[in-house]
């Protein structure tokens, strides 16, 4: 099992027998893992959003790509904006963006968006709401073999298809996905 203080950064990637239908195939990125609790963000689910309907309705203009889509990043707080992109320099310079990897980022304010949002990079990813566990509710899933920990690969956050994340990330772990059934035991 995964040492739990190395689950953030990190990929969590549900398995079957995990019942809660926002989580169904889902890869999480960890972005933080306490005793007091883990906070985390799905990549693999994108929401019928446009990004530019999201920015248009913030007052906000999207420069980027027309197709560009929101992600639902989890169940809590739906309304919760979140950027993860390619580190870039923002000027002007200031808080609210801070570094998951080194190839991978975390902006969090309004004033991020609307910079990111004028010049966004080529790897970038909107999303609403996020997953959050209370103080030792992630390592009671974890050893009911709910989730298994990956590393956070900026490819499989930014460039793998969204329906393709799970197999790979899966895949990366030595596991063939097509294996995995949903088991709940002898009643």
């Amino acid at each position: 099992m995964v040492e739990s203080a190395n689950l953030a950064p990190g990929l969590l990637l549900a398995m079957p027998q995990l019942s809660d239908p926002n989580f169904s195939r889902a890869v999480v990125l960890m972005i933080e893992h306490s005793t007091q609790g883990s906070f985390g963000l799905v990549i693999n689910h994108p929401s019928p959003i446009k990004a530019s309907e999201l920015l248009d309705s913030l007052e906000m203009s999207w420069h980027g790509e027309d197709s560009a889509v929101v992600w639902a990043g989890g169940p809590v707080s739906p309304s919760t904006g979140w950027v993860l992109h390619e580190p870039v320099v923002l000027a002007p310079p200031g808080q609210g963006t801070i570094a998951i990897t080194s190839s991978i980022s975390l902006s969090t304010s309004p004033d991020r968006l609307r910079a990111i949002a004028v010049s966004p990079p080529r790897n970038i990813r909107l999303l609403l709401g996020y997953s959050g566990w209370g103080a030792g509710q992630l390592e009671a899933e974890m050893s009911r073999g709910a989730w298994l920990h990956a590393s956070a690969d900026p490819d499989l956050v930014f460039d793998t298809p969204a329906h393709d994340i799970w197999d790979s990330a899966m895949r990366s772990l030595g596991i063939s996905p097509e294996s995995l059934f949903a088991a709940r035991g002898v009643n």
